[in-house]
């Protein structure tokens, strides 16, 4: 059924109707109307689950582990500070191979204070264990929470549905809301290990040896190849069932490309605009979207970049003393490409600022133009 709705309130129907035993989250902006939603859901019965209204961003981590380990299906929602402030909590999460889903609006980090969209947010926890997956749009963030938990539940690793705030948190679009029965046909029942049952008490996070506390960081990283493997199975069974799907990553008009443009998320959409205006002007340009950051699609990237001499990656985040986030993975992706490679980065929408058609097309035309590229990102503004 299509629905006129936000991004905020499109990942607020996918959680409901993947039935979460516990919901257990706190308000920031622009989350917010996720948890009001959620709230609106329960106090009306059709949440079916429970939800918690914790005191911090913090605590609501906590309790979502522990429902977690109890065998539920547990969903949560945060953004910027709140999700800085859950920072150790994350790492607990995914040392404990929690299935927990969670929505991120991508805010703006403090000090200065604002409240615009910026990547740096979720991004700054890429060494936590979580999955990522950064969406474009309204339909891509409720299709993808759907799959997060089937991701998820497979693999015993926690997964973030990344989206940007305003963007697409209160943006408005028509969204295809599946039913409940669809819903229930793809997403099985959860079918979670009990490590927290009254009835065989067991103890979780225990001290372990050095040589014991690099073998769980070894088998985490082995899961995260299976999550890669499972993601992509997930996505095409998806696609299958409802139609949509969206892949590790997406390429476009690459056969011809004498310029491969990379993008994520919301720029992703401008992004097609002004490649379609730029060949017509005989520009060949071409553009690959990332959607799985965590774990990195380094064999995607590379099959699909291995042939282009030059690329340009637009980020919305930077790594302060280094570049964009995205661009310094798709150097490390390609480090050992038999091509070489001519890859520059650009900062583009920091603070949220608009990147619209022209700004893309400008960073296009500086790629083309330049001879050397250079080892620092360059930052363009609008004009």
């Amino acid at each position: 059924m299509k629905q006129f709705i936000t991004g905020n309130h499109s990942v607020a129907e996918a959680a409901r109707r993947c039935r979460p035993g516990i919901v257990a989250a706190y308000p920031i902006t622009p989350q917010t109307p996720i948890y009001e939603k959620l709230s609106e859901m329960e106090a009306s019965g059709e949440l079916g689950g429970i939800m918690m209204r914790m005191e911090s961003e913090h605590s609501s981590m906590a309790a979502c582990i522990s429902a977690s380990l109890t065998g539920a299906r547990t969903f949560t929602a945060t953004s910027s500070q709140g999700l800085a402030l859950m920072h150790e909590m994350l790492h607990f999460a995914s040392g404990a191979r929690t299935a927990i889903v969670m929505a991120c609006v991508n805010r703006t980090l403090a000090l200065p204070w604002a409240f615009w969209s910026d990547q740096t947010d979720t991004l700054s926890q890429r060494d936590t264990g979580w999955m990522q997956i950064y969406v474009e749009h309204n339909q891509e963030a409720l299709d993808s929470v759907i799959q997060a938990f089937r991701i998820a539940e497979q693999v015993l690793l926690p997964c973030m549905v990344v989206l940007e705030a305003n963007f697409i948190s209160h943006f408005m679009e028509p969204v295809d809301v599946p039913s409940q029965e669809d819903v229930d046909s793809f997403l099985p029942e959860v079918n979670l290990p009990r490590r927290f049952d009254i009835d065989n008490p067991s103890y979780v996070a225990g001290v372990v040896s050095q040589s014991q506390y690099r073998d769980f960081k070894q088998l985490s990283q082995e899961a995260m190849y299976v999550a890669q493997e499972t993601a992509e199975k997930v996505d095409q069974e998806f696609g299958s069932f409802f139609g949509r799907s969206y892949g590790l990553v997406e390429a476009q008009d690459l056969a011809d490309a004498e310029l491969v443009l990379v993008t994520s998320a919301t720029i992703t959409s401008t992004a097609r605009v002004a490649l379609r205006q730029l060949r017509e002007k005989d520009h060949k340009i071409g553009l690959v979207k990332i959607r799985l950051f965590r774990p990195f699609p380094t064999e995607h990237v590379r099959k699909l970049l291995d042939p282009v001499s030059k690329i340009a990656v637009i980020d919305r985040n930077i790594s302060l003393g280094r570049e964009g986030i995205f661009c310094a993975e798709v150097k490390a992706a390609l480090c050992n490409s038999p091509v070489k490679k001519q890859i520059q980065g650009y900062l583009a929408g920091i603070g949220g600022t608009d990147v619209d058609v022209d700004l893309i097309q400008r960073i296009v035309l500086d790629a083309l133009s330049r001879d050397a590229f250079l080892d620092r990102p360059i930052w363009m503004k609008e004009e």
